[in-house]
């Protein structure tokens, strides 16, 4: 993500700023999986949402913010919706770069959140306790 910086102002204030207004602008589909993953809920394992993934691109500085992320669980959790149909190279660029960080990252369209629910947690139940 590319985001422009103030004068004096860090490439973490901006992710961390970036993180808190994407949380207050969350998706229904975000609201609905969160649900489930906040406070250790789902398999005990603790969730951020909308969390900065800070790396180094050619000698800079740079962040994704991750939909949901466990660290104990070394997994990034994607909720892609229609906008990704035309972001495919930005998103398997996004995937690559997370994944050689030692983070695994699973992608779920917002029309699984929403009509099959029960199935992405079952898959999100197999790669947590079996990666």
């Amino acid at each position: 993500m590319n985001v422009r910086r103030n004068m004096g102002q860090s490439i973490y204030d901006v992710a961390k700023q970036t993180a808190r207004d994407l949380r207050k602008r969350q998706t229904t589909t975000e609201t609905k999986i969160w649900n489930i993953l906040r406070d250790r809920q789902f398999l005990g394992m603790k969730f951020y949402r909308q969390y900065p993934i800070i790396f180094d691109f050619a000698s800079k500085k740079r962040f994704f913010i991750a939909d949901f992320y466990s660290y104990e669980a070394k997994l990034v959790i994607e909720i892609d919706g229609r906008a990704h149909d035309y972001q495919r190279d930005y998103d398997e660029m996004r995937t690559f770069i997370i994944n050689s960080r030692g983070i695994r990252v699973i992608r779920f369209t917002n029309e699984e959140i929403e009509n099959e629910v029960e199935k992405v947690l079952n898959e999100l139940r197999r790669i947590i306790v079996r990666p």
